[in-house]
């Protein structure tokens, strides 16, 4: 069945059509104004913003309600996951008994477009009594969140991108980038790193693509190797024991000198048996580094059109072998 999606436009659609393209173009045009807006009013209040975030010794308080609370969730979930511990807390639960979870030891970064938003009297009030300090979002400078704030950041005036300029919408839209602008300034103030990163981010696409070559290579008892100088059939044993389709050739200061696949046997199978292993290897092996991440093995492996790579603890001859990257065991682990 074709989906709906795909179903060729008629005629009769095409005026609507294109006036939808129009709408469409009209809001992103106002909103992306409005963050280029939102850029270049930023001042000194934003570093002490970060600042204030940066000396937090429990969790940042993130809050807001309606429209401010779904953006503030995922705030929230943008802070934790890249270094600086967040979590939401929903302004009206706060009233009923969530004001516990926010302590003496957190920051409040508190979202209202109004900025008198009532729902949050009673977080303001706490924060107040335990001198909990607020980085405020609003658009409003004299509001009463932004004058409780210790770092009010005013958003600049701008449409809503609603006909009606009702609907939150190029607010909502500040608000969020804002907020990705503070967990970026952050993570870079703490060098976050890709293995800090990938610490966070265990599942999924995300941690797959953050995997180093050492988090999924074979090692051990597990390695395929063999001397230069064994015999030929010591090469075959090896192979079929380890079922990796390859064997390494090391010399006798255990440096990787060649490889000897499931290929190179057959296109040597009459005789291979009287051969040399230097006779039959390919003397330059292809390699990775034990440090890089695990998608630049699979990218060599899918260049070359190979299924394996031996990983070195350095670079140029004289490298040891220290482990096996698979394909399969990649693919199994979600790496492309």
């Amino acid at each position: 069945m074709t989906p709906a999606l795909a179903l060729p436009l008629s005629a009769a659609r095409k005026p609507q059509s294109e006036a939808d393209l129009s709408v469409a173009r009209r809001v992103l045009k106002v909103e992306a104004e409005a963050i280029l807006a939102l850029s270049e009013a930023l001042d000194d209040r934003f570093a002490a913003a970060v600042d204030l975030l940066m000396t937090v010794r429990g969790r940042v308080i993130v809050s807001g309600i309606g429209k401010s609370g779904h953006v503030g969730r995922k705030i929230a979930a943008t802070l934790a996951s890249t270094g600086t511990p967040a979590q939401f807390v929903h302004p009206a639960e706060a009233s009923h008994g969530d004001l516990g979870m926010v302590t003496a030891e957190d920051v409040a970064l508190i979202l209202s477009n109004s900025g008198e938003t009532k729902e949050l009297f009673d977080l303001l009030s706490h924060a107040g009594r335990w001198r909990i300090p607020i980085v405020a979002i609003t658009a409003r400078e004299e509001s009463t969140l932004a004058r409780a704030a210790a770092v009010p950041l005013i958003l600049p005036k701008a449409p809503e991108a609603c006909p009606m300029g009702l609907a939150p919408t190029t607010s909502t839209t500040m608000t969020l980038a804002l907020g990705d602008a503070l967990a970026v300034a952050l993570m870079e103030r703490r060098a976050f790193n890709p293995d800090r990163f990938r610490m966070l981010h265990p599942g999924g696409t995300l941690g797959a693509a953050l995997l180093r070559v050492e988090d999924l290579m074979r090692a051990g008892e597990s390695l395929p190797l063999i001397s230069v100088d064994a015999e030929m059939e010591e090469a075959v044993r090896e192979i079929t024991a380890k079922a990796l389709g390859l064997v390494g050739v090391v010399d006798g200061r255990g440096a990787l000198v060649g490889v000897i696949t499931d290929g190179d046997l057959r296109r040597h199978i009459v005789g291979l048996l009287d051969l040399s292993i230097p006779e039959v290897m390919t003397a330059t092996p292809l390699t990775v580094r034990r440090g890089a991440m695990a998608v630049e093995g699979v990218a060599v492996m899918n260049e070359r059109k190979v299924t394996a790579l031996f990983v070195v603890d350095a670079d140029g001859p004289g490298a040891r072998p220290v482990g096996l990257l698979h394909i399969h065991d990649c693919l199994r682990a979600g790496v492309k």
